[in-house]
Order: structure tokens, then sequence, then C-alpha cells
């Protein structure tokens, strides 16, 4: 037997199981393609204490005045360093993060704001705010009331979507029972340690850099989950105590061993 392959014998339960879930992925994929991700979705924001292009916390007030606007367009906010209710404390994934860029120009102050998802994911940008005001607390407080008001031209309405969707359920997809069959695999030895961070839907595997590697999808089987790197989709399953990424690569099955630590 050639060295980093093995030959797994599956059952036809894990068969029946894996057909399955991989029927399910497609549905996922397929149906993720409508799935909006709106500022409707979420209630709760958190504003940084000092933007990443100012040396001060709070600078010219900045952070305070980002906090009240939001709140007057209907969010609840907190500051990011503050204690968070437990709700959200627990639930990144509930919240969205406010967040300024900076445009430098001679003559003029330019700022865009973007709102963020719990994975970095852009829920809105909005349009440029811009100030030719030459005192730098008056150009800058000028330019980020300018930066809001592309959100408060977009309705807003909270919908509770955001934390509805640990509670969808996939469609039950029926399969005809297969015969059992054995499948030559290459197995890939791990290549460090990933911890899993919660989200919405399940997890995502971070490495020590950090960067994402893999995300996981909640099936509504223990210790089984929809899995996706980018590259590759598959399933994430623990068998005799250890975790192993299985898909398909030009017809050939991968059984690549994680370390996770959750």
């Amino acid at each position: 037997m050639a060295r980093n392959e093995c030959v797994i014998f599956i059952t036809l339960e894990f068969c029946y199981t894996m057909k399955r879930y991989l029927l399910l992925l497609l549905l996922f994929t397929t149906l993720s393609g409508y799935a909006q991700n709106t500022i409707n979705n979420y209630k709760y924001i958190l504003v940084p204490e000092q933007y990443s292009f100012f040396k001060e916390v709070n600078q010219y007030g900045l952070n305070t005045l980002t906090k009240k606007l939001l709140e007057e367009k209907g969010f609840t906010v907190y500051f990011d360093n503050k204690d968070l209710p437990t709700e959200i404390a627990n639930n990144k994934c509930r919240v969205m993060t406010a967040d300024f860029t900076e445009k430098k120009g001679m003559f003029t102050t330019t700022l865009t704001l973007i709102l963020k998802d719990c994975q970095g994911n852009v829920v809105f940008k909005g349009k440029e705010g811009k100030s030719r005001e030459k005192e730098f607390s008056a150009a800058y407080n000028d330019a980020l009331k300018n930066a809001f008001v592309s959100l408060n031209e977009l309705p807003y309405t909270f919908t509770g979507e955001a934390e509805k969707v640990e509670s969808v359920k996939a469609p039950e997809v029926v399969v005809a029972p297969v015969n059992q069959q054995t499948v030559t695999a290459e197995s890939i030895e791990p290549l460090g340690t990933l911890y899993a961070q919660v989200t919405a839907t399940g997890f995502q595997l971070i490495d020590t850099t950090p960067k994402k590697v893999l995300t996981l999808f909640k099936t509504s089987v223990k210790d089984c989950f929809i899995a996706d790197n980018s590259q590759y989709k598959g399933i994430v399953l623990k068998k005799d105590g250890k975790w192993f990424f299985e898909y398909y690569n030009n017809d050939k099955m991968i059984s690549e061993e994680l370390l996770i630590k959750f």
C-alpha cells in the first residue's frame, strides 16, 4: 500500500449519510445565492473607540458621533471594548461592526461608512462623505455626517433574520439505499491546529495567522458538518475521536485529518 494512502470501508449508513449531505450541499449552494444579507437583518452595531487612521481614542469626537447617528437610525449601538449583553457576547454574528475608510486629499476630507458582518463581509457601503472645511475637527465631523447621508436614505426595519438563521432547517432529501462498497481515499495528515469560531450557521476554522481555512455548516447529524474551504466542498465528520474533511478531487476521494479546538 502506498504511503499516505489507506482503504476506507464505508458502511451502508455512512454512504447514505455522505450522499444525503452532498445533495444538501448542492441545495444549500443553490439557495445561498438568493439569501440577502442587509442592514434589516441586524439590530446591534459595534463602534470602535478609535479609527485606524487616527492616533487617539475618539479623536475629534467622531466615534461618539458615529454611535449617536447610528442610534438615531434605530440601531442599538455599543463601543467594541465595553461589556456586551449576553445575547450578543455569545454570538457576535448578531452584530455588525461600523468602520470608516479615509481618502487622502489636499483640500478635501473624504470618509466612507462601511458596515461589516462577523465574517468581515460588507453588508453596507455608503457613498463618500466630503468636506472642504479647513480646520481638522470641523472637516472630519462634516465629512462623517455627509457619509451617513446614503445610510439615512435607506429604509431600515429590523427583521430579526440574523437571529433566525440558526433555526432554519434544511429540507429533507430522500436517497435510495445503496449497496455497500469500498472507496480508496488519499489520506492527508493535519497541517496544524485550527480554532473554531461560532457563526450563525455553524463555525469557521481559523489558523494561527489568523486566516479562515474552512467554513462549517451545521446539520441535523451530530459531529457532521457541510464544509467549504473555497476550493473544495464536502463534509467534516468525527470518526474514532478524530475530525476529517472528506471531499472529491477529480473523482478521487480525499480524507484530510483536522486538528480542531472548539
